[in-house]
C-alpha cells in the first residue's frame, strides 16, 4: 500500500504540477479528502465523456516514488539539470511514440512467460489453487487511500488521449521494477484482458493498478482460469493477499474492480 512521505504544501504543489506537465493532457487535481465521493463522481462522468471524446480517464497518485519511476523509464539519459521536477519533454514524447508503435506480443503468452520466469513451472500446486470460495465483492477503488490517515491521497484525474485503454501505459510507464511488468508487457496483457473481459485501467499509483470491468465473471471455471492468469501477472495479490487462487477466483465472480499490487 502507498505511504508517501508527508510533504509541505509547496512541495506537494510542485509535484502535482510536475505530474500534470508530464502527462500533458487535461487533468483535474483532487487534494486529500475524507472520502472519495467527489472523486468517484468525477471519474464516472469522465469515463462516460471519454467514450465520446476519445480519451481514457485514469486516477494518478501524486507521490515521489511514482514520479521517480516515470522519469527513470522515460528520461533516464536526459539532462534535467539536477532539478527533481524537471524532465525532458522530448524524451517523454519519444518514449510514448516508440511504445505505441511497437508490435505487442500475445498477452496470454506474456502471462505464461511471467509464470515460468518467476515460478519455474507452468502449474500451481493444489494447495495454492484451493477452493473457489471465500472472496469478497470489490466494486470500489482503494489504491489511492492512505490507510494511515483514513483519507484519500492527493491525486490527479488525467484524460489520457489514447484510442485504446491498454495504451495508457505508454503515458504512465510505472512498471519495470522487481516483478512489476514493464510498459509493453502491461500493454500486451491489458489488451488481451480488454478484448476478452472489457478491462480498462482506472487507477495507477507507484505500486498499484486498478482495473474496471463491465461485469463480474459469471462462470466459476472461467474465473479460476482468469485468477491463475492474474496470479502469474501479479503474484503478490495471492501470496501476500488472499492466499489462494480459488479465493481470488471467487472475488472475480462478484467484482467489477480488479486490484493489483506489487511489493
Amino acid at each position: 500500500m502507498l505511504n508517501p512521505f508527508k510533504k509541505t504544501d509547496k512541495e506537494q504543489e510542485e509535484l502535482k504540477t510536475a505530474i500534470m506537465n508530464y502527462l500533458n493532457c487535461p487533468c483535474r487535481y483532487f487534494p486529500p479528502m475524507d472520502n472519495d465521493k467527489e472523486l468517484m463522481t468525477a471519474y464516472i462522468e469522465a469515463a462516460q465523456r471519454g467514450k465520446r471524446e476519445g480519451f481514457v480517464p485514469v486516477i494518478v497518485s501524486c507521490d515521489d516514488i511514482l514520479w521517480e519511476s516515470l522519469i527513470l523509464n522515460t528520461c533516464e539519459d536526459a539532462d534535467t539539470g539536477g532539478d527533481a521536477y524537471v524532465f525532458s519533454e522530448e524524451a517523454v514524447a519519444g518514449y510514448r511514440e516508440n511504445a505505441l508503435k511497437q508490435p505487442l506480443k500475445s498477452g496470454k503468452d506474456v502471462i505464461n512467460e511471467w509464470m515460468k520466469l518467476y515460478h519455474g513451472s507452468s502449474d500451481y500446486d493444489e494447495g495454492i489453487i484451493g477452493e473457489i470460495d471465500g472472496g469478497e465483492k470489490n466494486d470500489s477503488f482503494s489504491g489511492y487511500s492512505d490507510h494511515m490517515s483514513g483519507m484519500t491521497l492527493p491525486v490527479v484525474m488525467a484524460e489520457i488521449p489514447v484510442k485504446n485503454p491498454w495504451e495508457v501505459f505508454a503515458y504512465l510507464p510505472f512498471g519495470g521494477w522487481n516483478e512489476c511488468p514493464d510498459t509493453l508487457q502491461m500493454m500486451s496483457v491489458l489488451k488481451y484482458w480488454h478484448e476478452k473481459y472489457g478491462a480498462v485501467p482506472a487507477v495507477i499509483t507507484h505500486d498499484v493498478l486498478e482495473v474496471t470491468v463491465p461485469e463480474p465473471v459469471s462462470d466459476k471455471q472461467e474465473a479460476l482460469s482468469l485468477a491463475i492468469e492474474q496470479c502469474n501477472f501479479c503474484s503478490d495479490i495471492v501470496f501476500q493477499g488472499v492466499e489462494t487462487i480459488g479465493a481470488l477466483a471467487d472475488i472475480l465472480t462478484k467484482s467489477r474492480v480488479w486490484y493489483f499490487w506489487w511489493d
